[in-house]
């Protein structure tokens, strides 16, 4: 995430504009963060806004939820949230005010579901990222996946959808399948075609023209970096080139 994305949280009025708990987090750190263009900080909601401070905001609650976070942990948080040097103690005071505040998680990932209901990938970006940050540690524990279950519940994300995400990040016996959303008896011309559109739609590329906060490119780069390992594997084991 660049500077320039926390620049427009300058004031408490793009909090009002946003509204809900996610908008009470952004006025809550208002003055916090720098602000790059003068008379900026103000006019249309900024989605990047929403979308990244939504996604503090259930990262934090996470944490809260499982009760300890590792040093891994706070470097994947790192890798996912990206921000300049200066706008570091920003970052971390809205992690820490999203930990401390009465709303629960749920309300979070309710109105990052309402804003982003008919981008649904989105909302997979989202969930992405949450299981970048809980696997650091080599691992999903129990609080963990019971929170990243209630939270893709919330997003209306179904079972298939959950595990494809999960497929990603944890071993499950049939992963390489799931990554690619298809049954290990499709026949190799489906899995080539199935993986070349995957590649297209996950590309980086795509997210930056998009227009998407940083957040989501670097989700989308490890999500197109799981999808290549499926398929490599999968080519291997069936010797497809």
């Amino acid at each position: 995430m660049s500077t320039g994305l926390w620049g427009k949280i300058g004031g408490a009025g793009i909090g009002v504009l946003i509204g809900g708990p996610i908008g009470a987090l952004v006025g809550g750190v208002a003055g916090h963060f720098l602000v790059d263009r003068a008379g900026a900080p103000f006019g249309p909601t900024p989605r990047d806004v929403v979308f990244t401070t939504g996604l503090v905001a259930l990262a934090a609650k996470m944490a809260k939820s499982d009760g300890v976070v590792t040093d891994s942990e706070v470097q994947a948080f790192g890798r996912v949230v990206q921000v300049a040097p200066e706008a570091r103690a920003g970052v971390e005071r809205l992690f820490d005010l999203a930990k401390a505040t009465t709303d629960g998680f749920e309300a979070y990932a309710a109105q990052l579901a309402a804003t982003f209901g008919e981008e649904p990938a989105l909302l997979e970006d989202v969930l992405d990222g949450l299981f970048h940050i809980a696997t650091a540690d080599g691992a999903i524990h129990e609080k963990e996946e019971r929170y990243l279950r209630a939270v893709a519940a919330i997003f209306g994300l179904d079972e298939t959808a959950f595990r494809r995400v999960a497929a990603r990040h944890v071993r499950l016996a049939d992963d390489p399948y799931l990554v690619l959303g298809l049954d290990p008896s499709a026949d190799p011309a489906a899995l080539k075609a199935q993986y070349r559109r995957l590649v297209a739609e996950n590309h980086p590329d795509r997210a930056l023209a998009r227009g998407l906060p940083q957040e989501a490119v670097a989700i989308a780069t490890a999500r197109l970096a799981a999808i290549n390992a499926a398929w490599d594997r999968i080519a291997a084991e069936r010797g497809l080139t």
